[in-house]
């Protein structure tokens, strides 16, 4: 626990076999470094996230996404039982408006019962889940020639 706490604390520097510098930084709590051709963003142990830890999220992931201008982002979801579904539709507008390819790493199984989580997202690898729009090409799509007051009606 006391190694773990002063690995959140401090800017560590690893270098890896191959001789070059692997740097892993800090923004709050969080930490975020790359492996595997990934930016990980670690978010701690906490088991249930608010509005604010959303918030704290999203404020990391616009500096990985607009300062850094990683577009391959995984997620630690290790220990996490409950998010706000704000999450997963954060994720798709990055997706869709940046081109951001996000992957989230062992989420539990209430996380992976979220609705968002179900249409969205599909294993990859062991404990791996990537971010597939597939899901919204199985949705209606009306242009507004179809829309009429008949058809909202009929819808409701």
């Amino acid at each position: 626990m006391i190694a773990r706490s002063n690995d959140r604390l401090h800017k560590a520097i690893n270098v890896t076999e191959d001789a070059t510098m692997k740097v892993e930084r800090f923004f709050k709590r969080m930490r975020i470094e790359p492996h595997a051709g990934h930016t990980l963003l670690h978010i701690g142990d906490m088991e249930i996230w608010d509005g604010a830890d959303l918030a704290l999220l999203r404020e990391g992931l616009t500096q990985i996404i607009e300062r850094d201008r990683d577009r391959d982002i995984a997620v630690d979801m290790t220990f996490v039982k409950y998010i706000p579904s704000g999450f997963f539709g954060m994720l798709f507008d990055w997706f869709e408006k940046r081109k951001v390819q996000f992957y989230l790493l062992n989420p539990q199984p209430n996380v992976q019962s979220m609705l968002w989580f179900r249409q969205f997202f599909e294993p990859c690898a062991a404990g791996l889940w990537r971010l597939e729009p597939k899901g919204l090409r199985t949705l209606p799509v009306m242009d507004d020639a179809e829309i009429s007051l008949s058809t909202l009606e009929a819808m409701g």
